[in-house]
């Protein structure tokens, strides 16, 4: 079993720059991909970034060029570095991990991000 434990959501202006964690603890050895996915109510959740342990990495188009995801495989955490962040980017944000087959096997509880002036 995994667990993973997010942080750093908060509230921050238009054009401001946040930067999210994920630390996955537990039966780490198989966790090759980890990623971000988010969702606001009564939307559908969606996928933000992902990256491999390997490094490679996809991003949704949304966030291309603003939103930069890395992983630090010692510590098995992975950071979501946004930047010009929208109104649009409010959502909490869920960080999940798995197998390159399964990527989406395990998920955290979440961490809620606002944009607002």
């Amino acid at each position: 079993q995994v667990q993973l434990v997010e942080s750093g959501g908060g509230l921050v202006q238009p054009g401001g720059s946040l930067r999210l964690s994920c630390a996955a603890s537990g039966s780490t050895s198989g966790l090759n991909v980890m990623g971000w996915y988010r969702q606001a109510p009564g939307k559908q959740r969606e996928l933000v970034a992902r990256i491999t342990r390997g490094g490679v990495t996809g991003y949704a188009d949304s966030v291309k060029g603003r939103f930069t995801i890395s992983m630090d495989n010692a510590k098995n955490t992975v950071y979501l570095q946004m930047n010009r962040l929208i109104p649009l980017d409010t959502d909490v944000y869920y960080c999940t991990g798995g197998s390159i087959v399964r990527p989406l096997l395990y998920w955290g509880q979440g961490t809620q991000v606002t944009v607002s002036s």
